[in-house]
């Protein structure tokens, strides 16, 4: 089936333009579409491909040289004289559930210590080169292949280390990755390294949604009639692009223009100088996209949209996005004077204008008043919180908590025979082989290897886990000093499961009964919104909120079995929901006593009848007060315990 024609996609500017300004300048670092699900991302990056230029490769080459200026490291080299041909652009997608070797490639072990041989099999970031290499929900692929794709693409280099025999070759490739945000974000880290970001939402102007269905419905009526009625509008299209490309070079980025960029950039308070890289080539690339040989205030204005807004997040829990009001008067205030200027005092500045009456400065409701009875308070800045870790050594999705096997890691032992894939241990593998040698007829130097002597490592590292939140909602809970305090508290939880990679999911109990207010998922995004948003009030149905999480956790076991659950119960120990609620709640608890638990207390005032820790005994939990969730209050009473000792 032909892919649906770049230009038959309905709206969408931002993001048209994004993957264009990118293929005329691959040097831009890529482009990351966030949006919601069916929002024809794929559709618009797999149409891209038919519209970029065909490269000349060096013929049998695996890593597509160029024969006008061949890798002199290619692993298929030297190339002096070799023939060339022209093939299309290649767009190579990434699954999400790729292994390291698929991405980078991979080494014949066998080969280099039987013949002493590099044997090195290219892989998925070999065949992207010169072309584009796609990632569909590339915030659910593990940490360390982002980190790899990303660094090739800023490197233009792949590199292959193993048993000390090394490999590298050119990866130069456009980067394209989509992602819906509701299932979890990229690290700042990892977000910082793309180029451009552009978000996307489906139209909700009910002729333009008419139109996508009718065009739709027609391309999969016939795909090859619906294509060719796109064909000449895809070909100028894919000319425009290719004239650009021969344009980019004659670019001027002039004094001012770069004064400009660096005056936008610091406004917005970005970290490092990737900010301003990216929005200087992003322009150079826009003007030439435009046809001019100078960059302009439009092409900053337009580069500094798409490369500024994924960078100006300070925490994991702000919304991307960018001030216009802001970005205009940094545009401004860095325009170089007119030629005519009359120098200062030619004229007025027009007054600051006061705020409108009834305005900012008028009443407004507190955050506590909201209707029907239900009080609100809102969470103070997060803090670093401590580290709670799941006992033992699991196996679960690749984290930053708590111990397990992992892909990765510390090597801390050999693997048993059956296991017949990871990195293989060299050690074993010649041990292995050894005691054979004489029986295979082993005559020279070399190594007499076969399959059954590889050996594989055991590698020890951290894993992610479903931490679930049971969040005391109840009236007891009510006053907002102290409700601020929970939710700082559990709100710095939830930074700390963002940085660590982990599952979330929040259950919480008030008047009747209890609910799962958030389903457990990676969007630790939404946790933090439902938590903001959580009202307070009535009774304290405990035992119904333990019952509520084991019954979440006994789900999540069928469901997703390899991570491991951290079970964080927030109270302040009471329950009031009927005349047995104090034995109901500790026979809900013993329920539970099985599972990783901390029970945060927020119990206050001055007499206090430690409730939580009772409750924490019967759940076989750690019992953690309120004021020593933060990492500092425990640094703190470490410290003061070593001064008295001493």
């Amino acid at each position: 089936m032909r892919p649906y024609p770049f230009t038959a996609v309905v709206g969408m500017p931002d993001l048209r333009l994004a993957l264009v300004l990118s293929a005329i300048s691959p040097a831009i670092g890529g482009v990351l579409v966030r949006g919601e699900k069916g929002t024809a991302k794929s559709t618009m990056v797999r149409a891209l491909a038919g519209l970029l230029p065909e490269v000349d490769v060096v013929e049998g080459c695996r890593f597509s040289c160029d024969p006008a200026r061949p890798d002199p490291a290619c692993p298929d080299g030297p190339h002096t004289g070799a023939a060339a041909t022209r093939r299309p652009a290649r767009l190579v997608e990434l699954p999400v559930g790729a292994a390291e070797d698929r991405v980078v490639g991979s080494l014949n072990l066998e080969r280099a210590l039987a013949e002493g041989v590099t044997d090195y099999q290219p892989g998925l970031l070999a065949a992207a080169h010169r072309g584009l290499l796609y990632v569909d929900e590339v915030n659910l692929l593990h940490d360390h292949l982002v980190d790899t794709l990303l660094d090739a693409a800023a490197m233009g280099r792949a590199t292959v280390e193993r048993e000390g025999v090394s490999v590298s070759h050119a990866a130069r490739f456009v980067l394209i990755g989509t992602m819906n945000p509701e299932e979890g974000e990229l690290r700042p880290q990892l977000l910082d390294r793309f180029g451009l970001t552009v978000e996307v939402a489906s139209s909700r102007d009910p002729g333009q949604r008419a139109e996508v269905i009718r065009r739709r419905l027609a391309y999969e009526a016939d795909p090859d009639g619906f294509a060719g009625r796109y064909a000449e509008e895809d070909a100028a299209l894919a000319a425009e692009i290719q004239a650009a490309q021969k344009l980019l070079p004659s670019v001027a980025l002039t004094d001012d223009a770069l004064r400009q960029i660096a005056e936008v950039c610091a406004s917005f308070d970005v970290d490092g100088m990737r900010a301003d890289i990216v929005t200087a080539r992003t322009a150079v690339a826009h003007a030439a996209w435009a046809g001019r040989t100078e960059v302009s205030t439009e092409d900053i204005r337009v580069a500094a949209r798409l490369a500024l807004p994924h960078r100006r997040r300070r925490n994991p829990f702000d919304a991307p996005g960018i001030d216009e009001e802001q970005l205009e008067q940094a545009l401004r205030d860095a325009e170089p004077p007119e030629p005519d200027d009359d120098g200062p005092g030619s004229g007025s500045e027009a007054p600051s204008e006061a705020p409108p009456e009834g305005g900012d400065g008028g009443q407004t409701p507190t955050a506590g008043q909201q209707g029907g009875g239900e009080q609100r308070a809102g969470a103070g800045k997060p803090f670093k919180a401590r580290l709670f870790r799941v006992a033992g050594v699991g196996e679960g999705e690749r984290g930053r908590r708590s111990r397990a096997i992992t892909e990765s890691g510390r090597t801390i032992g050999v693997q048993p025979t059956s296991v017949r894939e990871g990195k293989p241990h060299l050690v074993a593998t010649l041990r292995s082989a050894a005691p054979h040698q004489r029986d295979r007829g082993r005559a020279g130097p070399g190594l007499v290897l076969r399959k059954g002597d590889l050996r594989y490592a055991r590698r020890e590292g951290n894993e992610g886990n479903l931490v679930l939140f049971c969040v005391d909602a109840s009236g007891s809970m009510g006053a907002r000093s102290r409700m601020r305090e929970v939710k700082t508290a559990v709100l710095s939880l939830l930074l700390d499961a963002y940085q660590r990679r982990d599952k979330v999911g929040l259950v919480t109990f008030r008047a009747q009964g209890a609910e799962l207010a958030l389903p457990p998922t990676i969007s630790v995004e939404a946790a933090a919104a439902r938590l903001e948003a959580l009202p307070t009030g009535g009774r304290t149905p405990l035992a119904e909120g333990l019952l509520e999480a084991a019954r979440v956790l006994r789900v999540e076991e069928l469901r997703d079995p390899r991570r491991r659950p951290l079970l964080v119960v927030v109270t302040d120990g009471r329950a009031t929901s009927g005349p047995d609620a104090v034995r109901r709640s500790h026979a809900a608890a013993e329920l539970l006593a099985g599972v990783t638990s901390v029970v945060m207390d927020c119990e206050s005032g001055r007499m206090r009848l430690g409730l939580a820790a009772e409750l924490a005994e019967h759940l076989g939990a750690e019992h953690v007060p309120l004021g020593e969730v933060a990492a500092d209050a425990l640094t703190g009473a470490v410290k003061s315990r070593l001064g008295r000792a001493a």
